[in-house]
């Protein structure tokens, strides 16, 4: 299992030296025919990885499959284990929960880099380190999930009524209500370290009396090199909006990820398939960003559609028994097929009755 486990891993840390390391070694501005191929590839290594799950799975490899996963005990399965059919199906379910999810995401992502102003130029280091940041936060939510689940099996009660909750809050709440990218954050984060008045290229940490770099602003971008010094102690470090935006958006996946992590314990509780679901979902999440960047006020219908996504894996979650009496066998692929109803519903509302502008 540690093999199996570190090997995920390994490939993980791979893929992201090649993408900052390789591809996006130089900064530059991501353009949407650039983005949507970033998001193909992504996608299209995610939906693969079902295939590995499925062989992993079936074989039983360092015995993946012979936990109990509580999405799983029936009559039938009193044991709960996960054959490669239940587990590649749970895996797919799983990554398409996840990354529509993380539409939602994108949402509040562009709203930060609106408010702080971050240069285009810049948005994809930011979007790097977030996402590495975010791996890493729900891999050890996840984990602490899992063994609340396994030794207290009443907490998917309680992640179940969550997801609806939200759900709910997600249908009823205005637009312009609450403070999604978390002000508050930004107000705490200038109180524990100075911060400088610009950019300062790629820099999230410049010392006082540091003199912007001078590269020249790029064609279309709202680039914000400050040729200036800066007004603080000289040689005191000083934050750069740049972190200030990286801060926010860690802070705002944390939040996301309340209700996502229990979305994916909702379709099973198998710690490899919520892990490596969550991974290839996440990771796709910048290209996603930059080719959706220009469309985010199109889909305004989605956001019912996510909601009612969490509603329906909230309910599941905590009738989970009786469905699988209801539904038989073919539970998940039930579960499957509505999620994708739901998704593509909100899409063809939101271009069969556009948004009105407001004058």
């Amino acid at each position: 299992m540690i093999l199996i486990w570190s090997s995920f891993i390994a490939f993980i840390i791979l893929l992201l030296a090649l993408d900052l390391g390789v591809f996006h070694r130089t900064a530059h501005v991501v353009k949407v025919k650039e983005a949507l191929a970033w998001s193909a590839g992504w996608i299209t290594l995610g939906l693969s990885f079902t295939a590995v799950v499925y062989f992993l799975y079936e074989g039983h490899w360092h015995g993946l499959g012979l936990t109990t996963d509580l999405m799983s005990v029936s009559d039938a399965n009193p044991l709960g284990h996960n054959d490669g059919r239940a587990a590649a199906l749970k895996f797919i379910t799983g990554y398409l929960i996840e990354k529509s999810l993380s539409v939602d995401n994108i949402f509040v992502i562009a709203m930060v880099f609106g408010m702080i102003k971050v240069p285009a130029l810049y948005r994809h280091r930011v979007l790097f380190w977030g996402i590495l940041g975010a791996l890493v936060m729900r891999g050890i939510m996840i984990a602490v999930g899992a063994q609340m689940i396994t030794r207290f099996s009443w907490t998917i009660y309680v992640f179940g009524g969550i997801l609806i909750l939200t759900a709910l809050k997600m249908m009823f709440m205005k637009e312009d209500e609450g403070d999604p990218a978390g002000s508050a954050v930004l107000r705490w984060s200038r109180k524990v370290m100075p911060v400088t008045d610009r950019f300062h290229g790629e820099h999230f940490f410049v010392k006082a009396g540091t003199k912007a770099s001078h590269e020249a602003p790029v064609p279309g971008a709202d680039e914000q090199v400050d040729h200036a010094v800066d007004k603080a102690k000289h040689g005191a470090w000083m934050m750069t909006p740049l972190f200030l935006a990286l801060v926010v958006v860690e802070f705002t996946d944390l939040v996301f990820a309340v209700d996502s992590i229990p979305a994916i314990f909702a379709i099973t509780t198998d710690p490899f398939l919520v892990f490596t679901s969550n991974v290839f979902a996440i990771l796709g999440l910048r290209s996603l960003y930059f080719a959706l960047e220009g469309m985010i006020d199109k889909f305004h219908h989605l956001k019912t559609a996510l909601a009612l996504v969490l509603l329906l894996v909230g309910i599941k979650m905590m009738t989970h028994a009786w469905l699988k009496s209801v539904l038989g066998g073919n539970f998940n692929l039930w579960i499957l097929l509505v999620v994708l109803s739901i998704l593509a519903g909100g899409v063809i509302a939101s271009i069969v009755f556009p948004k009105i502008k407001e004058r």
